[in-house]
């Protein structure tokens, strides 16, 4: 196996391209986060009425995914609201997704 060396100037335009993609969305990033946490406690939607088949966001409307959270758009919009809310009452964003009840 051969090792390619990467120019040092390279290497920091790189770093520093991906530092800005992070600083531009912090919203994205706390979206992701949350939602690797509710994974961590929830096999699926917490919002999921498992007898029913209906979803807690939506009103009681079917749920179009069957529990699965994992990239639904109702549960990303949902968290991009509260995201919105926190941020412009002042209050500090939860880092775990037990703890966005708490902070509403």
């Amino acid at each position: 196996m051969v090792a390619v060396r990467v120019p040092e100037e390279e290497l920091r335009k790189a770093l520093n391209q991906v530092e800005e993609r992070e600083k531009k969305d912090p919203k994205r990033r706390w979206i992701a986060r949350m939602m690797r946490s509710a994974k961590q406690y929830h096999k699926m939607c917490p919002y999921f009425d498992k007898r029913t088949g209906r979803c807690f966001i939506k009103l009681g409307e079917k749920c179009e995914r069957d529990g699965k959270f994992d990239g639904c758009p109702v549960f990303v919009e949902w968290l991009a609201q509260k995201y919105d809310e926190l941020k412009s009452k002042g209050k500090p964003l939860p880092m775990d997704f037990l703890d966005l009840t708490l902070a509403v």
